[in-house]
C-alpha cells in the first residue's frame, strides 16, 4: 500500500534552486534513507514532505503530502519541544487532534511513549530538566502521538552516544515492523546500514543515484585523520565547578580540569553525562560554583560579567547552530560581526577575514551571502566553527561540531581545527559522544559520567 507519492518536487530560495525535479514512492513500512553531503537538500525534502518550506522557500509539484499523514522528526529536539511547558501536557494536545475523548487521549499518550521509550514518569519534566537522550525520546513521542503513516527522520542521531543511538534504531525498527513507514535524513552512513531498505542519494538538490542502502553504501569504509601535539604550558584550568539544575539536581561535582596551550581536550560520555554544561560553564553561559581561568586569569562565572578581551578569550560552539543564527540576515555578516566588536577590526578586514575562514572550512562565497534560513545544518555548523574561530580565541569549546556533517565535511572541519589551533596556538575543548573519533583527533580525553570527571588519558 502506497502511503507516499510525489512527482517533479522543485524548492527555489530565489534565483537559487534548492530541489530539482526530485520523485518519490513510499510504501506502507518502507524505509527510504535519503543520503547526501552537506547543502545537498536533505533537509529541505523532508520539511517539503509534509507540504511546509523553510521562509523564503518556495515548493512546487504534484502529490505533496497531506500534514495529518506525515510527521517529523526534527535533527535537534528543541526545535519541536515547548521549554515552557510540560511534556505531558503538550503530548496530550496533541491526542486531541485525533482523540475527542480523555481515555483515548491517554491511551494515545501512552501508547507513543512506549514505542518511544520515554518514561512516563518524566511527564511532568519541563524540556530542560531532561538529558539529551530523554529530549530526543520526548520529541520522537511527540511525532508519533497523533499516529502518523510517515516519519520524517532528520539526521536523528545527532548529538546521541553510540549507545542512545543503538537504542534508537530499535525503535525505528519496531516502528517498521508496525506499518509506520520511515524517511531517513542522514549523513550517519552507519544508521542506514542499520535500518536498511531504500535508499537514494542527492548532489546539490538533484537525485543522482537510487538503489538499497547495501547498494548505494557498500561495506563500510575507515577515516584517518593524522592529527595531534604536544601541550604547551596550562591555557585553561577549571577548579571545583559545580552546578545544578532548576530542580536541585546536580549536574556537576566539583570538576578540576586543566588544558594545555594548543591543546585539543576530548570530553565524552553518554547523553545527559555534564559534557554540554560544562562547556557551557566554561563559556560563562551558565554559572556554577568554583572557577575558571585562562592564561592565570580568573574568569567571571556569567558571561555579562566578563570583559570584552574575557569574552574573546573563550569562544562556544553550539551544538544547534541554527539557534544562534539570525534568520534573516547573511551569514557572512554574522561571522564577521566578532572580529569588529571584540577585536576592534575594521567592517570590510573583517569580512575578508571571515570568508577566508569559511572557505577554508568548506562554506563558499556564494553561500556565505545567502541569509541562514538557506542554508543546511552543516553548513550553518561550519559557519558556527569560523563565526568563533574569527574572533582569535584562547580557548574554542567545541559542543558537538561533527554531530551535522556527513564523514567528507566532518574530517575536513576537523583537520582546519587542527590546522587553525596550531596557527594560533588555541586550546580547543572537543565535547563529542563519539569516543573512537575523539580517540582519532584528541591529543587527551576526559570521560564525563554523572557529573564528574571520571579518568584521563592520553589519545
Amino acid at each position: 500500500m502506497t502511503v507516499l507519492e510525489i512527482e517533479g518536487l522543485c524548492a527555489d530560495a530565489g534565483e537559487h534552486r534548492l530541489l530539482h525535479d526530485v520523485d518519490l514512492v513510499l510504501d506502507r513500512g518502507e524505509v527510504l534513507a535519503v543520503l547526501g553531503e552537506s547543502g545537498a537538500g536533505k533537509s529541505t525534502l523532508g520539511l517539503a514532505l509534509l507540504g511546509e518550506s523553510a521562509p523564503g522557500v518556495t515548493l512546487s509539484g504534484t502529490g505533496l503530502a497531506a500534514k495529518s499523514r506525515v510527521a517529523l522528526l526534527p535533527q535537534h529536539p528543541g526545535a519541536v519541544l515547548d521549554p515552557v511547558r510540560r511534556v505531558g501536557s503538550v503530548l496530550r494536545e496533541l491526542a486531541a487532534l485525533r482523540h475527542r475523548d480523555r481515555a483515548g487521549r491517554a491511551s494515545a499518550v501512552a501508547a507513543a511513549c512506549d514505542a518511544a521509550r520515554f518514561d512516563p514518569d518524566l511527564l511532568r519534566r519541563f524540556p530542560h530538566q531532561l538529558s539529551g537522550g530523554q529530549q530526543q525520546r520526548a520529541a520522537l513521542a511527540q511525532t508519533l502521538v497523533t499516529g502518523p503513516d510517515v516519519v520524517v527522520l532528520d539526521e536523528p542521531t545527532t548529538g546521541l552516544d553510540p549507545t542512545t543511538s543503538a537504542e534508537l534504531v530499535e525503535r525505528l525498527h519496531a516502528l517498521r515492523a508496525n506499518g509506520t513507514a520511515l524517511v531517513l535524513l542522514t549523513h550517519d552512513l552507519d544508521v542506514a546500514r542499520a535500518l536498511g531498505g531504500r535508499a537514494m542519494r542527492l548532489e546539490h538538490g538533484r537525485v543522482v543515484s537510487r538503489g538499497t542502502v547495501a547498494e548505494l553504501l557498500g561495506p563500510p569504509v575507515p577515516h584517518e585523520i593524522p592529527m595531534g601535539r604536544p601541550a604547551g604550558e596550562v591555557r585553561l584550568r577549571v577548579r571545583g565547578l559545580a552546578i545544578a539544575d532548576r530542580t536541585g539536581r546536580p549536574v556537576l561535582h566539583c570538576v578540576d580540569l586543566d588544558a594545555g596551550a594548543g591543546e585539543l581536550l576530548g570530553v565524552v560520555g553518554l547523553s545527559g553525562a555534564g559534557k554540554t554544561t560544562l562547556g557551557r560553564c566554561v563559556a560563562g553561559l551558565a554559572s556554577a560554583r568554583g572557577t575558571v581561568s585562562v592564561d592565570g586569569v580568573l574568569l567571571p562565572a556569567r558571561i555579562g560579567r566578563r570583559s570584552r578581551a574575557q569574552r574573546r578569550a573563550v569562544q562556544y560552539v553550539h551544538q544547534d547552530p541554527r539557534a544562534t543564527f539570525l534568520a534573516h540576515r547573511s551569514v557572512i555578516d554574522q561571522v564577521a560581526r566578532p572580529a569588529v566588536l571584540l577585536r576592534d577590526v575594521p567592517a570590510a578586514v573583517a569580512r575578508d577575514e571571515a570568508h577566508e575562514l569559511l572557505t577554508r572550512l568548506g562554506v563558499a562565497p556564494e553561500v556565505a551571502a545567502r541569509r541562514a534560513t538557506t542554508l543546511s545544518g552543516g553548513q550553518l555548523q561550519r559557519a558556527a566553527v569560523a563565526r568563533a574561530l574569527v574572533a582569535h580565541p584562547a580557548v574554542l569549546v567545541c559542543d558537538e561540531v561533527t554531530s551535522a556533517l556527513d564523514a567528507a565535511h566532518r574530517d575536513h572541519l576537523l583537520a582546519a581545527i587542527d590546522a587553525l589551533r596550531h596557527d594560533h596556538d588555541t586550546t580547543v575543548l572537543m565535547i563529542c559522544h563519539d569516543p573512537p573519533l575523539v580517540e582519532r583527533v584528541a591529543d587527551r580525553i576526559v570521560v564525563v559520567e554523572d557529573g564528574r570527571i571520571r579518568s584521563g588519558l592520553d589519545a
